[in-house]
């Protein structure tokens, strides 16, 4: 089968860095789907992977987390799915990844694809839908509410990189599915607008110091104080602010990697911080494995309903090295918006 790996962990621009191989088709058993891969989408863990973990000794790496295609065969022990089923998913950071033609993965981390959506519209949904919905309603606990009957709360969620891929969709599922105010930033015009589109009630510009705009939404009452934050990146540069801005026993939820935190100055607040990491599930073969099932399914149900939009913000073409190279560029550049997803080998 077609495949794009590489060997050594190498910058983007190296021209091994990732290259177009073949590699003998897996077979299904046990929990497993074999999946026929039609499209996919690039996050941050692909060129974080790439960066720093070498394939083994004589062997390619396959990275890709962010998956739509087709069930071709099933294990023995496959009880949710068969055979011509068309699914999307985030995968196992464990195992090969999406950047080949055909891809086992657990059927208990994979969901029915929307079947309003186009395949690569559908490919930028699985690993932030999961992001998001984990850090919203298990780490910060916001309270849920029926999609289509929202009453405001007092909670308000502030969203620091809301226009990347997991802020797309966080700021669309927070608006949907809880009643808080949602405060997005952004700096550029071309983010202020995407953010805006997504349902956030107020943006701010994250180049410029938070605190003084937030408080002065507040005092023109357009918003009250902030009770949870969403970091989805720089959480290092503004936990100071975060600590500043919370209100007593207010959440902080990040899913960046910030090389140290002073995590006491949350001490005099009670706050609470959450670091949310949707491969643990899968990495630790958690006991509710199939709740990102679940998860994916109520995520493809409320994008048929009208409720959530696709986040796939530029298609980059057919899945090969040369245009994942230019996917894995625009990332580390840190100014794509939305989802960049490829399509067809």
């Amino acid at each position: 089968m077609k495949a794009v790996g590489y060997k050594r962990a190498l910058p983007i621009t190296d021209r091994e860095s990732l290259l177009d191989i073949e590699l003998p088709q897996p077979v299904a058993s046990g929990h497993d789907l074999l999946v026929k891969v039609r499209a996919i989408a690039v996050n941050p863990v692909d060129y974080k992977v790439r960066q720093n973990v070498p394939a083994e000794e004589g062997q390619y790496k396959v990275i890709g987390w962010d998956a739509v295609g087709e069930v071709i065969a099933t294990g023995e022990k496959v009880s949710l799915f068969q055979p011509g089923d068309q699914v999307y998913y985030a995968g196992d950071l464990t195992r090969p990844g999406s950047n080949a033609e055909y891809q086992l993965v657990d059927e208990r981390i994979v969901g029915h694809k929307p079947s309003s959506l186009s395949d690569a519209e559908a490919a930028a949904l699985p690993l932030t839908s999961i992001t998001a919905w984990e850090l919203l309603f298990e780490h910060l606990q916001l309270q849920r509410q029926t999609p289509g009957d929202r009453r405001p709360t007092d909670e308000v969620l502030l969203v620091v990189g809301a226009a990347g891929g997991v802020g797309s969709i966080l700021v669309q599922l927070a608006k949907t599915l809880t009643g808080a105010t949602v405060i997005a930033t952004a700096s550029r015009e071309e983010s202020r607008k995407w953010v805006t589109e997504l349902g956030a009630d107020l943006v701010v510009d994250h180049s410029q110091p938070l605190k003084p705009q937030i408080d002065a939404l507040i005092a023109g009452g357009k918003t009250g104080p902030v009770t949870h934050v969403a970091s989805l990146n720089a959480t290092d540069r503004y936990f100071e602010t975060y600590v500043d801005l919370l209100v007593p026993f207010g959440r902080i939820a990040l899913i960046d990697d910030p090389a140290s935190l002073e995590v006491m100055k949350i001490k005099p607040k009670s706050l609470s911080v959450h670091i949310e990491f949707m491969f643990a599930r899968s990495m630790h073969r958690a006991k509710d494995l199939k709740a990102q099932h679940e998860l994916l399914e109520h995520v493809a149900e409320l994008v048929d309903q009208g409720h959530l939009r696709t986040t796939a913000g530029k298609h980059l073409g057919a899945i090969n090295a040369d245009n994942l190279k230019a996917a894995h560029a625009e990332l580390e550049s840190g100014r794509a918006v939305g989802k960049i997803v490829l399509e067809g080998f």
